[in-house]
């Protein structure tokens, strides 16, 4: 069976209303697997990356970035995720073994691990003189009410949003995804109210993306298909960058780190990967040589 990958699949429902449905399932656990997170903190961090891909999808070019940071105050701490225009993304939670009860309607507590009193902010880089920051208020912590009420304060776009993560008992990710509405300039009354209803029906994205798939759900809107794209897990950091790193540490300072600790690790958040520079590396590095 061929390993399933991370998609977003494009199109226009009804004339007038760009729709987007991702299925972020492979992302998600590519993410778990590399952090070792929690339930709830996989939902949290997935439902962040479902929604910055989607906003990633939007940009001008393959080398355009984009960043989008949660920060609400809750057990989890602030989550950070990071992708570019080729959809590639990264990113972590700041506690990733947060553990919560369950609600009481039986669902993981997203909204009680990111907590409600902070922001929600995007900073976007297309290449122009000056970046792109946006900020509005969270709204409950949930993520998907939370980047709806982003895009209506501060990119004046209504966007109708379900964003989901199921996670198993054995703590992999079974479904991830969601849905985006979002009327173009002009889109008629009528159907900007019918994609608010619409997205009623998703609440429950994350199952239907496990037991039907995307392309089903994107069916569903009888839309004509304009793009299909892969999203994929992958950090910008190399051993090149953390070499850099400790050398801007200077030669003394670098020598005597690695004879106190004996190694020096350049740690990257983003995709937890340790780069590890031992004497022999440094004394190369130093030298001129690769390390």
């Amino acid at each position: 069976m061929p390993e399933k990958i991370s998609t977003i699949r494009r199109g226009i429902a009804w004339g007038d209303i760009s729709l987007a449905v991702l299925d972020t399932t492979a992302l998600v656990n590519e993410a778990i697997r590399r952090h070792r997170l929690s339930p709830v903190a996989a939902a949290a961090v997935g439902r962040t990356f479902t929604a910055a891909a989607y906003l990633c999808s939007w940009l001008k070019s393959e080398e355009s970035t984009l960043s989008v940071t949660v920060s609400g105050g809750g057990p989890g701490g602030k989550i950070s995720v990071s992708g570019d225009g080729a959809l590639r993304m990264r990113g972590f939670i700041e506690h990733p073994d947060v553990v919560l009860p369950l609600r009481s309607d039986g669902k993981l507590d997203v909204g009680g691990c990111v907590g409600r009193d902070g922001t929600l902010t995007v900073v976007r880089d297309d290449g122009d003189r000056f970046p792109f920051v946006g900020t509005s208020p969270l709204v409950s912590g949930e993520i998907a009410e939370d980047f709806s009420s982003y895009f209506f304060y501060s990119e004046q776009r209504p966007t109708a949003i379900a964003l989901g993560v199921r996670i198993g008992s054995d703590g992999s990710c079974l479904g991830a995804g969601g849905v985006f509405l979002q009327p173009f300039p002009g889109a008629k009354e009528e159907h900007i109210l019918r994609a608010e209803e619409e997205i009623q029906k998703y609440g429950a994205i994350s199952c239907l993306i496990e037991e039907k798939g995307a392309d089903v759900v994107f069916a569903g809107f009888q839309a004509e298909t304009e793009s299909v794209r892969s999203i994929v897990f992958r950090c910008s950091c190399t051993r090149e960058r953390a070499a850099r790193a400790v050398y801007s540490l200077g030669k003394a300072e670098a020598e005597k780190l690695v004879r106190e600790q004996g190694a020096i690790v350049v740690h990257c958040h983003e995709c937890n990967t340790d780069h590890r520079f031992t004497q022999e590396d440094v004394r190369r590095l130093f030298g001129g040589e690769e390390p």
